[in-house]
């Protein structure tokens, strides 16, 4: 009988193999960075689409910059890591409606000093820390593959909580995203719902900064949300096909970092971002409704 060995197959069926064996080498490490992953991409794509729409990307940087500062915070006071993110993210949030409200600087200014001086004090602060050694590239680009269960269920957990929140808030949300000075003759209160909507982008990043790491946070909340508007017709579309379309992105970024050995969090943004480019090929299929679509 004749013996097949892998170097005959096809490159596409090696490829298959070779990522089959080393899941099942890397067996619960793999699951549970999968698990943990779309558990992530769930919760980040109707926040992301609210990113998108209001277009705050630069506030998820400041946001996701500022974790580090509390990393370097929960280090030196042996606090909570999450806990101790989530309350410096928060405190950049508050400080950040206290400054616009005095209209002292452009809402891009004070982001950008609230940016960059959280990210310089965290590092200060960790280089002080001589007596603890810290591996800054895993906070900086996350180590998926080191995730517990404990990790695990703090995400799903968290992330039903993000989600019920959203579902409470969608309408004020929405309608202050379309009009706020609409929103605020109907009594909706634009602000506080934009307060809460910080505190939940603050949940997230504490949340997700394990995953996906300090720098590639906001990635994973804008890259499948901008992916999905193309094809959708409505706001609610959006947002479940963002979460979708960031569940794919998880796990072809894992499969893609098994393959070829890169590291786990910049592969999935790599993945988004050819999610993201294979929206933009045009198609006859799609109409200018539909293209258009998914705005509120």
């Amino acid at each position: 009988p004749t013996t097949t060995t892998a170097a005959s197959l096809p490159r596409g069926r090696r490829i298959i193999i070779m990522t089959m064996r080393s899941i099942t080498m890397l067996g619960d490490y793999f699951s549970r960075a999968l698990m943990a992953g779309i558990g992530l991409a769930l919760v980040a794509g109707p926040l992301g689409c609210f990113v998108v729409w209001r277009r705050m990307a630069y506030f998820g940087d400041t946001m996701a910059h500022s974790a580090l500062l509390g990393v370097a915070l929960s280090l030196l006071f042996q606090l909570n890591l999450i806990i101790s993110v989530f309350l410096v993210a928060t405190v950049v949030s508050l400080l950040l409606l206290f400054l616009q409200r005095r209209q002292a600087l452009s809402a891009d200014a004070l982001l950008g000093i609230l940016s960059h001086s959280a990210l310089a004090f965290g590092l200060v602060i960790v280089a002080f820390m001589t007596w603890v050694r810290i591996d800054l590239v895993a906070f900086l680009f996350g180590d998926i593959l080191a995730v517990t269960p404990s990790d695990i269920y703090l995400i799903w957990g968290g992330g039903v909580v993000v989600l019920v929140a959203i579902a409470l808030l969608w309408k004020p949300l929405l309608a202050s995203t379309v009009n706020a000075e609409l929103a605020e003759a109907e009594g909706m209160r634009p602000e506080r719902s934009k307060l809460l909507f910080m505190l939940l982008m603050a949940l997230v990043i504490a949340i997700a900064m394990k995953i996906v790491g300090i720098m590639l946070i906001t990635s994973l909340l804008i890259i499948p949300a901008a992916t999905a508007r193309r094809f959708s017709a409505t706001p609610e579309i959006m947002a479940v096909l963002a979460s979708l379309i960031g569940a794919v992105a998880v796990a072809g970024g894992l499969m893609g970092s098994l393959h070829y050995d890169t590291p786990s969090g910049p592969s999935i943004v790599v993945a988004a971002v050819m999610l993201f480019i294979v929206s933009l090929l045009p198609s006859p299929k799609l109409g200018r409704s539909a293209e258009q679509g998914g705005r509120p």
